[in-house]
């Protein structure tokens, strides 16, 4: 659909389309970026004049290879030509009209850097789903709470950084003028679903076949030759290895982590000082995990939640919603009472707790779902304290803490054990997959290990992941400059495949490899480009270079719905039924669309 629409832009933009002989000048402004890669502006030779000051000579000449095609040397292959004239004048012509009608060259780099606090309400606020949902099925929807019904703002993770370095200072003796030398969170480094390799302390991002498509030691992007000789020639690790060697960093609070284990090898080498990576990791881990389990971050968040918690106007419309509708709300996180207690009061109000038909704090996912012998325990809402009668059943309006999934089938009356199977042992029943768990659960939450991957795997749940960073990435995909560099590398790639079944299954000469060694460089080139519209190096959090990222991958394999927070649910009826908007998998299925796309680009070019 991308191209079609676009040849119809190009079919009403005459007046911008280019002769074979019109020069176009392809230059980029200089402008600050955290990765000092320049946004591609394009301009026509006409236009030149009036921003000639503004315009760096050198780095027109080097920005003219973005859209200047390779031609086969060979006078045999001119239908190889054919194809790669027509692919450079329609990419030259969108940018022409592009840059005439938005009047591109006027803009700098952070006007289209992805902002991530879009309005609500946008087109970025949809639920997707990668399995049929009946909304109207679901008896009982649960929910997890940091991340999910409620955000935080970017102090917090400056605030988990900052006293995560100071305690490495403090208890393992790290240098003093880590505290002096300017190093602070950054929100345009890291994303989430990455990981880092404990025996070199790179960051690396992975495909779904488990590559590491870009990896980052400190601040500076590994080398290819790097990444091949460190993973045996093949950017991968055997999984025994790579379960060894490659943390994973999978929630929105490792991002601090990331960003901290990058900026303290990279203090390493700037001050020449020797180290070992693997013990480097290894103190960098204990003072993340120190800073969670002492508290600390989470008293200053408790004690000033408008520096901390975003504001969430409509989560209360959301649950109420339910809860009209009939169904129960479920709310389970691993987060202490109080902690809980300060975040909800700020965004639903003092009487939150009356919301839920059972409240589970303390709950310790992912072991709340894979043990089988951890009691509930009621909390004193007064105090905090835990009380010591036991818990038989689950109350609506008290607060529980621990527990597991098979004690809470056991409290409450919700769920059932279908009649036909109510003469098995319970034991066996309940490590069989969920059988004596009533599979009409929505379960939604952040993180996809620790919330999602065990209530769907081994309890059939429906699974719902907030991914906030589906919002951020939709509203950049709608933008001239993001969408016209996708449609350029669909171009690109669908030329490659053309220009192969024109050169036919014989032996390539090396000016056939030439020509597509530098079209797969013009494709990275524009890669590239997209990273530095995202605004972080490792570009987006569901691809990694040229695949689905490993993160992308478990989110179609473990979740039933994706949503950027759990406000879009108010934009749907509680009895409504999601579809998968494309739910073919193999490149066979999306071929035949694909190729008509490009016939008309073809046919366009005459």
């Amino acid at each position: 659909m991308r191209l079609i629409i676009i040849i119809a832009c190009l079919a009403t933009a005459d007046a911008f389309v280019l002769s074979a002989r019109t020069p176009l000048i392809i230059a980029t402004k200089r402008t600050t970026s955290p990765h000092n890669t320049p946004l591609i502006i394009l301009a026509s030779t006409q236009d030149s004049h009036a921003h000639d000051e503004e315009w760096d000579t050198e780095a027109q000449m080097q920005m003219a290879k973005f859209s200047t095609l390779p031609r086969h040397e060979s006078s045999d292959e001119v239908e190889v030509n054919q194809v790669l004239i027509k692919m450079e004048k329609a990419i030259q012509d969108l940018y022409m009209a592009s840059a005439n009608s938005s009047s591109s060259c006027k803009h700098t780099h952070e006007d289209w850097k992805v902002d991530n606090s879009y309005s609500l309400g946008s087109d970025s606020e949809k639920v997707f789903a990668n399995t049929y949902v009946d909304l109207g099925k679901v008896d009982t929807v649960g929910f997890d709470y940091d991340y999910t019904l409620v955000t935080y703002t970017d102090e917090l993770l400056d605030l988990i950084y900052d006293m995560a370095l100071k305690r490495l200072v403090k208890d393992f003796i790290y240098p003093d003028e880590m505290l002096t030398s300017n190093m602070k969170f950054d929100p345009q480094f890291s994303v989430r679903g990455l990981a880092v390799d404990r025996e070199n302390g790179w960051i690396c991002h992975l495909s779904y076949t488990h590559s590491v498509a870009v990896a980052y030691e400190g601040r500076q992007k590994v080398s290819r030759e790097r990444l091949m000789k460190e993973y045996s020639g093949k950017r991968a690790l055997k999984p025994t290895e790579r379960k060894k060697r490659l943390k994973p960093l999978n929630d929105l609070f490792s991002m601090a982590e990331c960003c901290l284990i990058a900026d303290v090898v990279q203090f390493f080498h700037d001050s020449n000082i020797p180290f070992c990576p693997k013990n480097a990791v290894v103190d960098i881990l204990k003072a993340i995990g120190a800073t969670h389990i002492s508290g600390d971050f989470h008293r200053l968040v408790a004690e000033n939640p408008e520096q901390y918690f975003e504001p969430r106007p409509y989560l209360k419309e959301v649950l109420q919603s339910l809860k009209d509708s009939g169904k129960r709300l479920l709310f389970v996180s691993n987060s202490p009472f109080w902690y809980v207690d300060a975040g909800m009061n700020y965004v639903i109000g003092e009487k939150w707790k009356d919301m839920w038909d059972a409240c589970i704090v303390s709950a310790g996912k992912p072991r709340f779902y894979t043990e089988s012998t951890r009691p509930f325990r009621e909390v004193s809402q007064s105090t905090g304290r835990i009380k010591f009668k036991q818990v038989k059943t689950i109350e609506p309006g008290e607060v529980y803490s621990e527990g597991c999934l098979k004690e809470l089938t056991k409290c409450l009356d919700w769920f059932s054990v279908p009649s036909s199977r109510k003469d098995e042992d319970e034991d066996e029943l309940f490590t069989q997959g969920g059988s004596p768990v009533n599979p009409t659960v929505l379960y939604i939450g952040d993180s996809l290990f620790a919330d999602l991957v065990d209530a769907k795997r081994d309890f059939g749940w429906t699974t719902a992941a907030v991914t906030p960073e589906v919002g951020w990435e939709f509203e950049l995909a709608e933008k001239v400059q993001f969408d016209n560099a996708q449609t350029v590398i669909d171009l690109l790639l669908e030329s490659l495949r053309t220009i192969q079944d024109k050169l036919g299954p014989g032996v390539r000469t090396e000016a056939d490899i030439e020509v597509i060694d530098k079209l797969e460089r013009l494709v990275s080139l524009w890669r590239e480009e997209q990273n530095t519209l995202l605004g972080n190096p490792f570009g987006s959090v569901f691809r990694a270079k040229y695949q689905p990222s490993l993160f992308a991958h478990s989110l179609r394999r473990y979740c039933d719905l994706y949503m950027p927070n759990i406000s879009a649910l108010r934009h749907y009826s509680p009895q409504h039924r999601f579809y998968p908007q494309d739910a073919r998998l193999l490149s066979h299925e999306l071929q035949r669309g694909n190729l008509a796309e490009f016939d008309d680009i073809m046919e366009r070019y005459e």
